[in-house]
């Protein structure tokens, strides 16, 4: 018997240390990444490519036949399959409330389209080129105001988003207000493929190499140090940019938080499994148990499997195709707002937003034509590279603001292996994953309250 126990102790001590030694090197900081900070990304070859650092006014008005043809389209007669009995957003876009959009959008929408382009133009835009890409990119300057503090902010939408989402956003961060002793100077780029800014002409454009063309857009407009603020691909860009350039991010903020470095993904499968042990009660309810989590997956992701393994063929059914394009992105902002809205006849899509806002943000991508290009992030985005970077620490002050719908949380656990320096975690019992849009001074009052402690 003793002999046994001699045995199973120096067996159990040897899995211990091997234990303790794997956690020591998945815990261990990777080496950021060296990326080419001028690789070119255009199309043929850099040869004779001489880059035009200039940066100029940007006219986003369309073409007048553009928008002639989109109404000629919407003018076609309809002819669409009678939702099942007693069957709201379930199945996907109710039909008969795409027959009420596709009416709205024709006969109320667009003969005002001259106001919602001046609209959307009531900020400064401008382009430059970057590594081969015209960048495309709102600038807003706050007048300076005795007592305030400016700094500048890197606003990073995502799909299927765009700057559109941060046109009530904008506002709030720069006028002054009793609340804050900052206001911001605003920069809101297009991604690289979305609405007004160029997509790539090569493979292997994933979120890592878009971090780097916004550094390099940062330091072009005269910032070498800066805040980012994200959700969707703008969080796990900015992300990457605080993990590879912590001499140029002073801060980074987030309302959709991720982490997918093992020890994270360990941690999230055993905070799925043991709820009690990594989630305090107040918060359980943010986070779904095993088979809610599994049941979601399969309900919501399917998108994401199309984008990540055929991006340009769902693009070609969708290019040129305003009743498609409508459909298909339109679902997002009823269900990622809030999931119960699946149960209603109409999405509930007005209950949060106003129909010409997300009528907006279809037209951008429709007179870009940029659904295909602004997919491709998808198949690009989990390369090696980032892989790497999921490991690498990001030391720069950072926050976290959970929006209950959103489609997904991570738990302080789990963002911890990652971020070394999170001060601010939050959780608001209301919202979902566009709360720029949706709460922008829910959303404003977490930034701020972030900034006060970073200490910038």
């Amino acid at each position: 018997m003793g002999v046994l126990i001699r045995f199973v102790v120096v067996i159990a001590s040897f899995g211990l240390a091997v234990l303790l030694q794997n956690y020591r090197l998945l815990s261990r900081s990777l080496p950021a990444p060296q990326l080419n900070a001028t690789q070119y990304w255009g199309p043929g070859s850099d040869n004779n490519y001489k880059e035009d650092s200039a940066i100029k006014p940007f006219d986003i008005r369309a073409n007048p036949e553009l928008i002639a043809e989109l109404k000629a389209q919407l003018s076609r007669p309809l002819t669409l399959h009678e939702p099942l009995e007693g069957v709201g957003f379930q199945y996907g876009f109710n039909a008969k409330e795409l027959q009420n959009v596709v009416t709205y959008w024709r006969d109320t929408y667009l003969p005002k389209w001259a106001e919602s382009e001046a609209y959307l133009n009531q900020y400064p835009h401008f382009e430059t080129q970057i590594q081969g890409l015209r960048m495309h990119f709102i600038h807003v300057k706050p007048q300076a105001t005795e007592g305030k503090k400016i700094l500048p902010l890197l606003l990073l939408h995502g799909w299927p988003g765009s700057v559109r989402e941060f046109y009530d956003f904008i506002p709030l961060l720069i006028t002054p207000n009793s609340k804050s002793d900052y206001i911001f100077e605003v920069i809101a780029p297009s991604l690289p493929g979305y609405g007004w800014s160029q997509s790539s002409s090569k493979v292997g454009f994933g979120t890592a190499q878009i971090a780097v063309v916004l550094r390099n857009l940062m330091l072009r407009i005269g910032h070498e140090k800066f805040l980012v603020q994200g959700g969707d691909w703008g969080s796990v860009i900015g992300s990457s940019m605080a993990a590879l350039f912590p001499q140029n991010v002073l801060a980074y903020h987030s309302n959709m938080c991720t982490a997918m470095n093992p020890l994270a993904l360990i941690t999230k499968g055993l905070r799925i499994l043991f709820p009690s042990i990594y989630l305090k009660q107040e918060h359980r309810e943010f986070f779904r148990s095993f088979g809610d989590e599994l049941s979601y997956i399969l309900e919501e992701t399917g998108y994401l499997h199309l984008h990540t393994t055929k991006p340009d063929t769902i693009g070609a059914a969708l290019s040129h195709n305003p009743i498609g394009l409508a459909a298909y992105t339109l679902e997002k902002f009823s269900t990622w707002t809030d999931p119960e809205y699946r149960n209603l006849p109409d999405g509930g899509l007005t209950l949060r937003y106003t129909m010409d806002s997300l009528l907006d943000n279809v037209m951008i991508y429709y007179i870009t034509n940029s659904i295909t290009t602004s997919q491709r992030i998808y198949a690009e985005a989990w390369s090696t590279i980032q892989n790497d970077i999921e490991r690498v620490h990001v030391q720069v002050p950072t926050a976290c603001a959970r929006f209950k719908w959103d489609m997904m949380h991570a738990s302080d656990s789990e963002l911890k292996h990652k971020y070394k320096n999170l001060i601010q975690s939050t959780f608001y019992k209301d919202g979902g994953h566009f709360p720029a849009m949706e709460l922008p001074e829910t959303l404003y009052g977490d930034f701020i309250e972030f900034v006060k402690k970073a200490g910038l």
